[in-house]
């Protein structure tokens, strides 16, 4: 475990699967809720953010989960992987930054940025050189914090919400600068 910043981040562990599936679902919904159509929002909160998902990934050797605490409290997660990318990912040994969720009543107060430094170290544990994500083109706020932690656009995904197809720009960063944020 580790504090920053008045934040505590941790390791997921196996029995934290009900509180991130719930937490997951939570902030995703607060995030794009009112952008998507309720139907293909609620297939896909079932489809990304179950219980047994959650556990799944816990438990894989090749992705990391962090859980981000302020006085106990689940304020944040965020979720590196190795896993197959896009064309457009040219840069050597890279790892996903697959989820980075803060509560609604934390952003703005400082938890990012600690929680950023601890998916880029994560990513370093996968063997990664690199770190990639993909943002929803019309998620100004995630595209600037991105921008400021030193992510740079290289392309563009499809992300599939329900029935869906949307656009994620696809952003990297290189490892090799752990003051990086």
């Amino acid at each position: 475990m580790e504090t920053m910043s008045s934040v505590l981040i941790r390791r997921a562990e196996a029995p934290d699967a009900p509180l991130l599936a719930e937490f997951a679902a939570r902030t995703f919904e607060e995030a794009f809720g009112a952008d998507n159509n309720p139907e293909d929002l609620e297939a896909h909160l079932e489809s990304a953010y179950g219980e047994a998902q959650q556990g799944d990934e816990i438990a894989d050797p090749d992705v990391r989960t962090l859980l981000a605490f302020r006085s106990k409290e689940l304020i944040g997660f965020t979720q590196v992987r190795r896993k197959v990318f896009p064309a457009c990912v040219v840069a050597e040994k890279p790892v996903e930054l697959h989820r980075f969720y803060l509560a609604r009543a934390a952003r703005g107060t400082g938890a990012a940025k600690p929680l950023m430094l601890r998916a880029r170290e994560a990513a370093r544990e996968l063997g990664g050189l690199h770190l990639w994500l993909g943002v929803w083109e019309r998620n100004p706020r995630a595209i600037a914090f991105y921008r400021k932690s030193g992510f740079a656009k290289v392309g563009s995904h499809e992300f599939v919400v329900g029935s869906d197809t949307q656009t994620d720009w696809v952003f990297i960063a290189a490892l090799s600068d752990p003051s990086a944020t």
